[in-house]
């Protein structure tokens, strides 16, 4: 599978306020990306993200399976970066095509709830925790960590933001598995993006379902993100900010332990809403 996707990092000439001197300073990319899926000779776009280049076969894997569009990994035949020779090379490297089996669920219905990508709130296309149900997505597994140790684990995201240290502007995904070692690490502008990159590498590699594993995330932790690790069958989840509400009740109608506000081994433990 390649992935010829252009660079993650730009730089850019830059003037300081209290300074007459030009320099030069570095930036994240930030660039659209259209995700296709292709079922036999049927090939629809099912939206464009914008997001920070790199994984994009891995980001339009785990969108996916986030979204129902996939039930079983072997489903996922290929992901492929667009080979159409009208395109401009820059133009081609931002498609990727999802091809998937015969048997993978039905998306051309699904295409009529009119998904919509951005970076900043992701792909906004389940609309509530009975969506789940209907899926037939299972509760997940107990997490075998205690409270604390999985407070720790934002600890592991300075060590894993390389294009973050050098720009600042980026948000992390790590997967840690139940020995406590960190098998994925992923950066992108968008934090639904992040997200899906790791769950999708996870679902190329075979890894899937994740029981047991830990998903730590450098930002505020909402519904969405939260669907994303239980259709992964993630045990757990762990951020650096805070929860939603919707994101509270997902994670407690499915089992997930929802940690928030994790900062050197202390966090708070997210159980239900009060209604």
């Amino acid at each position: 599978m390649q992935n010829d996707a252009p660079s993650s990092i730009q730089k850019v000439k830059v003037k300081r306020s209290d300074s007459e001197t030009t320099t030069s300073d570095s930036v994240v990319v930030e660039e659209p990306l259209e995700i296709r899926i292709k079922k036999g000779d049927q090939e629809e776009q099912l939206g464009i993200t914008m997001r920070t280049p790199g994984a994009d076969l891995q980001l339009a894997a785990g969108f996916l399976w986030g979204e129902g569009f996939l039930t079983k990994p072997e489903q996922l035949i290929s992901v492929i970066v667009c080979g159409d020779r009208s395109l401009t090379p820059r133009q081609r490297a931002n498609v990727v095509i999802a091809e998937v089996t015969n048997d993978a669920p039905d998306f051309s219905r699904k295409l009529d709830r009119r998904f919509t990508m951005n970076s900043a709130c992701g792909v906004c296309g389940s609309e509530n925790i009975s969506d789940l149900h209907n899926r037939g997505i299972a509760k997940v597994k107990p997490t075998t960590k205690s409270d604390m140790q999985l407070s720790h684990y934002t600890e592991l995201l300075d060590k894993n933001q390389a294009i973050f240290s050098k720009t600042g502007g980026l948000h992390a995904a790590l997967l840690v598995n139940p020995h406590g070692e960190i098998k994925y690490s992923k950066e992108d502008v968008g934090r639904h993006n992040a997200v899906d990159k790791v769950i999708g590498q996870a679902l190329m590699d075979g890894q899937l379902p994740l029981s047991d594993w830990t998903l730590v995330v450098s930002g505020r932790t909402g519904y969405e993100i939260v669907q994303k690790a239980i259709t992964a069958g993630i045990s757990a989840m762990v951020g650096v900010s805070a929860p939603t509400s919707l994101a509270i009740e997902l994670a407690d109608e499915f089992g997930l332990t929802l940690i928030a506000f994790a900062r050197n081994g202390v966090g708070k433990r997210f159980i239900s809403t009060i209604l």
